[in-house]
């Protein structure tokens, strides 16, 4: 039997690191536009993993239709996803952005069942789904008050759009995206995105009270660039090959947790049973949802399966 104990160890990292990167990005934002921190990580990110890529193999794929088919998923992925959640996690705690970015693999189902006829909704996956966005009313339970703060209110609004953005940038990037050399594709995604933040922070960012050189600043950025971005990123194409994407998957569960953890016990955020409940609510309604989608495909699986056998009359 093959060992596969690198490929734990490369799982435990991931779920263990970016669940820290809520926190490590909580923490710079409030001493740095949101935006522009966003881009300058994502863009120096790119060029390392761009270089990663480019070591591994010299083979790139720079047509037009493959950069444009990278920068839209760029623009999903990164500008969006990553610049919405940074300027997001202004005014929200880090564990409520963690936990509403954890709703994104039901977001996902959601967007298939919609964009596709072949898709269809069980009864697993619609209970999951009820039960995951229950969960997000419970962590609200103790922040009623917060809803009267306007500020507040954009926060928790363009978490949602974030992860909406993330679900379908990631819908999208599995079709017609190019099989060539995908790390430096990864790296392209990258760039492109925070090419597109760099424009949009002028126009959203707050530069009156920026601190350049604030400790929390920079070690947040180069904490969030050399384990958030490529040292996790590599760590997660190692067990997606090593292992099977289920128990790699795992990771969207453990990452919630971390940041509720950290974000309590570094930043005095709210920790309440109220708390508790909504993360366990939540990652029983991603299961399910993902259990239901599972069921589905082996059904369908199945019946290809069946048809296949059946003989064709002569």
């Amino acid at each position: 039997m093959k060992n596969h104990t690198k490929a734990y160890l490369a799982l435990i990292f991931i779920c263990i690191v970016w669940g820290t990167t809520y926190l490590a990005l909580r923490v710079a934002v409030m001493h740095y536009p949101a935006f522009l921190f966003a881009a300058i990580r994502q863009t120096v990110s790119a060029v390392i993993i761009m270089a990663i890529g480019l070591m591994i193999s010299r083979k790139v794929d720079l047509s037009r239709k493959n950069i444009i088919h990278q920068g839209i998923v760029g623009f999903l992925l990164i500008t969006l996803g990553n610049g919405l959640v940074s300027w997001g996690e202004r005014y929200v705690p880090s564990g409520v952005a963690a936990l509403i970015c954890s709703l994104m693999p039901i977001v996902t189902v959601i967007i298939n069942l919609s964009s596709s006829k072949r898709e269809k909704i069980n009864l697993p996956i619609a209970v999951g789904m009820l039960i995951g966005f229950t969960g997000v009313g419970l962590i609200f339970k103790d922040n009623i008050s917060d809803f009267s703060n306007p500020s507040y209110l954009s926060g928790i609004a363009c978490i949602f759009v974030a992860t909406t953005s993330w679900a379908i940038g990631s819908v999208y990037n599995k079709k017609g995206s190019s099989k060539v050399n995908p790390i430096f594709n990864s790296g392209l995604q990258l760039l492109i995105g925070g090419a597109f933040l760099y424009i949009i922070s002028p126009m959203a960012d707050d530069y009156s009270k920026m601190e350049l050189f604030h400790p929390d600043v920079i070690w947040s950025l180069a904490y969030l660039i050399v384990f958030g971005s490529v040292m996790a990123y590599t760590a997660y194409m190692y067990t997606l090959k090593e292992l099977p994407v289920g128990i790699v998957s795992l990771y969207a569960y453990v990452n919630p947790l971390v940041a509720v953890i950290l974000g309590y016990l570094l930043l005095n955020e709210q920790l309440t049973w109220f708390t508790a409940l909504s993360f366990v609510t939540i990652m029983l309604g991603v299961f399910m949802v993902n259990q239901g989608y599972r069921k589905q495909h082996k059904e369908k699986q199945e019946e290809k399966a069946a048809l296949q056998t059946i003989p064709e009359v002569e």
